[in-house]
């Protein structure tokens, strides 16, 4: 795999809403949905990656959650890749993890999303 590829969940309309602007912050990134690929040949849990947004490293590693995004936007340009840096530094890491799984948590209240985004009904 030339480019990481970034997995959203294709039933929820948060999810399918927030991949469709990441590729404006210009990140070197293939994207599809989760429904789309088989997620055991690419080393995906198929149950965290309806939890959790993974994301596919060219050399085929996968991030789950705040550690995926961050891992998507070190791939774009500046501030971008700053950005993804801090996500994961000592300190920052955990608020970024606590905060990607509130969002997460309530995605099915967030703009596009729907009943069926919410993580309870998986």
């Amino acid at each position: 795999m030339d480019r990481g590829l970034m997995l959203n969940d294709g039933d929820c309309g948060f999810c399918m809403r927030t991949a469709e602007l990441v590729p404006r912050l210009g990140v070197d990134i293939d994207r599809t949905t989760i429904q789309a690929v088989d997620l055991a040949a690419l080393g995906v849990d198929a149950e965290r990656a309806v939890v959790e947004m993974p994301y596919v490293h060219p050399d085929g590693r996968v991030d789950y959650g705040h550690r995926a995004f961050a891992a998507i936007l070190r791939t774009g340009p500046l501030p971008w890749r700053l950005v993804g840096r801090l996500m994961t530094a000592p300190g920052v890491d955990t608020v970024a993890r606590h905060a990607y799984h509130w969002i997460a948590g309530h995605r099915s209240r967030l703009p596009g999303g729907t009943p069926s985004c919410s993580i309870e009904s998986r």
